[in-house]
Order: structure tokens, then sequence, then C-alpha cells
């Protein structure tokens, strides 16, 4: 497994204990590294030959950068063309940024953290900010269609899921949001959770947001109560800077097929 900071690593492992599974389960020693942007497949070509232009969204493959062991994936945490390349050999690290930069360089490439503002457009969560282990997919916005209800296996956590579907017990939702205000054009506008309230009573909280320079608007993420989770619900959220107008919006902002990274 490689899960950043996710419980996944820790959930297995109990999981594998109570069952009493005889099974070996580690953290693979990986470093990733993310290419993300429209010159991306440029970038790749250059380090590893025109085939990689053919890997398609969500593959990867094994290869060598300079005889530099990597997984290439075509994914990323942008919304954008990209790929991420998984180191093998952590001593080569700065051999491996060296080169890819070197390889960038004619494409005008730069070292940045990771986009809050891609990522929200894209409608891209973050584990351990957006949604937490106590969040079921029946929470969050957009993954409940990956609950497998009509497969004939039975899965981890299916009965509390039923539970919850059938026993209306679903009490709130992680939803997309327009927020008001001054653009936030720093990456951290948004340091600790936003309180959202109607009037004077707190009804949720904004975990992320992020000007969008794309869509010319403040955007984001919230916790709400479930009967508010519709588009057009509207809300203030206590900011630093006083109370802003906030409104609950469709996930995704931008690309609902996903045709820019599959490109």
């Amino acid at each position: 497994l490689a899960l950043a900071d996710s419980d996944a690593l820790l959930f297995l492992a109990g999981v594998a204990g109570g069952r009493g599974m005889d099974v070996s389960i580690r953290e693979a020693e990986v470093a990733p590294m993310q290419i993300q942007g429209p010159r991306s497949k440029d970038v790749m070509r250059d380090l590893l030959g025109d085939a990689v232009a053919d890997l398609r969204y969500y593959f990867c493959a094994e290869a060598e950068v300079d005889g530099i062991p990597v997984v290439i994936s075509r994914t990323g945490w942008t919304g954008e063309v990209g790929y991420e390349l998984y180191l093998q050999d952590a001593s080569r690290g700065d051999q491996l940024f060296e080169r890819v930069f070197q390889a960038g360089e004619p494409y005008g490439i730069s070292v940045i953290a990771p986009s809050e503002a891609r990522r929200i457009e894209a409608g891209i969560f973050n584990y351990g900010s957006d949604i937490r282990i106590e969040d079921t997919p029946l929470h969050v916005s957009g993954l409940e269609r990956f609950v497998e209800w009509d497969q004939g296996a039975d899965f981890l956590g299916r009965r509390r899921l039923e539970e919850i579907r059938d026993g209306d017990l679903l009490d709130r939702k992680l939803v997309g949001i327009e927020i008001g205000g001054e653009p936030m054009t720093d990456e951290g506008a948004l340091n600790d959770f936003w309180p959202l309230v109607e009037g004077d009573a707190r009804v949720g909280k904004i975990t992320a947001g992020a000007w969008s320079p794309r869509l010319q608007r403040n955007i984001g993420y919230a916790w709400v109560p479930i009967r508010w989770e519709a588009p057009g619900s509207a809300f203030e959220a206590e900011s630093s800077r006083g109370r802003v107008p906030v409104t609950v919006a469709s996930l995704p902002f931008v690309d609902p097929t996903k045709d820019i990274p599959k490109s």
C-alpha cells in the first residue's frame, strides 16, 4: 500500500488480525512526484519517449528514467493532464528531481505546492481535512455512486451503510460551495475551518476554499445538514474578515466528464 497519510494501512492491519488472515501488510517504499499541466505530456515524452503518451487515464506502468526505477501513473491532484512518478529507490531522489526539472525547463516547468484551486475545481477531496475516518461514501457528494449495492459479494461496512441508507440516518453532507467576499488569492487563506452559520446558529463548517482563476470566484467545500445539501441553499461563513455569503453548488465545478485529464 502507498496511501499517503490515510488510515488505510492501520485499517487493513486490523481487518487481517481480526479475521485471522495469514498476510503481510506493509507500506511501499516509494516517493511520489507529480508532473501536471497542459505541457506535462511534452515533458514525459522527453523523459521516456513517445510511448508514454499512450498511457491511459488511471493506468500505470513501470519504467526507468536514466536507470532510475519508477512507476508512472496517469493520475494527479489537479484535474489537469498529468502524471505521477513513484520513485522506487529513495536514495536517488535528487537525481530524479534534477532530471525531471532539466526535461521541463524548455516548457517553463515550475516547482509548486499542490494547488488548492485546481483540486477543488475538479471535485478532489483531501483525506484528513475534508473527510475523515467517521465519514462514509454516503456522506460525501459524488462518492455515493461507488457503493455497489447490486454486487453479489459482501463487503466491509455494507451492513452499516444499509442502516444509514434505510434508517434515515444520513444527517450531513460534504458539498461544493461558492464563497462570497474578496478573492481568496492566498493559498493559505483558509488555514482553519470556517464556521457555517444561519442567523446565530452554527450549522456546519467550511473545510477548504480558494480563488478559482478559471471561474473568477471563490469555491470550496463545506459540511452542511442533509436538508440543505441541494445546490442553491444559502448560508453565511464566519471568516477572518467577518461574515461572507455562501451558496451550495454542484460538484465538480469544472469538467464533470474528466475530458481534460483524459486528453
